[in-house]
């Protein structure tokens, strides 16, 4: 029987605890830190924990796909929708392009917040004045892993995947 190939010749399952594994500090600014826990930039998919300091605000963006986040401790908002706090348990799912938004954790926090973000996709990220200013993607996420991993000398934990070659191709088509 033929089956279909893989997306991936990596069949093998991928464990990370991240309790031991060092936060990338100041990874987008000062007081907001991550953790990239899955890269798939073939697939434009990225899995990363991120840690904001109370009073953060980050750029206005929207997103090219879906866009999980998960709530781990804290509390934070998006500024157009602060009827809607995000606190620890809370889940939020975002279509793609479903609108520009800028996420802002309170001043008044009493602990860093926490969210685990699976994004599909890349954020496109819009200056003060609602002006284009950069694209944040997987393939983007790396090089600032790569980057920042090495600055602040701690080793690349996360996983990640790629496309498979035209000969991984042949040999999983059998």
């Amino acid at each position: 029987m033929n089956a279909p190939a893989p997306t991936s010749p990596d069949r093998r399952l991928h464990t990370l605890n991240w309790l031991e594994l060092p936060m990338l500090r100041d990874a987008l600014g000062p007081g907001v830190d991550f953790q990239p826990l899955f890269i798939d930039a073939a697939n434009g998919v990225w899995c990363i924990r991120a840690s904001f300091a109370p009073g953060i605000r980050i750029p206005t963006h929207l997103h090219t796909g879906p866009t999980h986040a998960f709530t781990l401790s804290g509390r934070w908002h998006y500024r157009e929708h602060p009827d809607q706090p995000q606190t620890a348990g809370s889940y939020l799912f975002e279509p793609a392009s479903s609108q520009t938004h800028q996420f802002e954790t309170p001043a008044d926090n009493t602990e860093n917040t926490v969210v685990l973000f699976v994004v599909q996709g890349a954020n496109v990220n819009f200056d003060d004045e609602g002006r284009f200013h950069s694209v944040m993607d997987a393939g983007f996420i790396h090089g600032l892993a790569s980057q920042l991993a090495q600055q602040q000398g701690v080793a690349q934990q996360y996983r990640g995947s790629r496309a498979p070659s035209a000969e991984e191709r042949v040999l999983f088509k059998g």
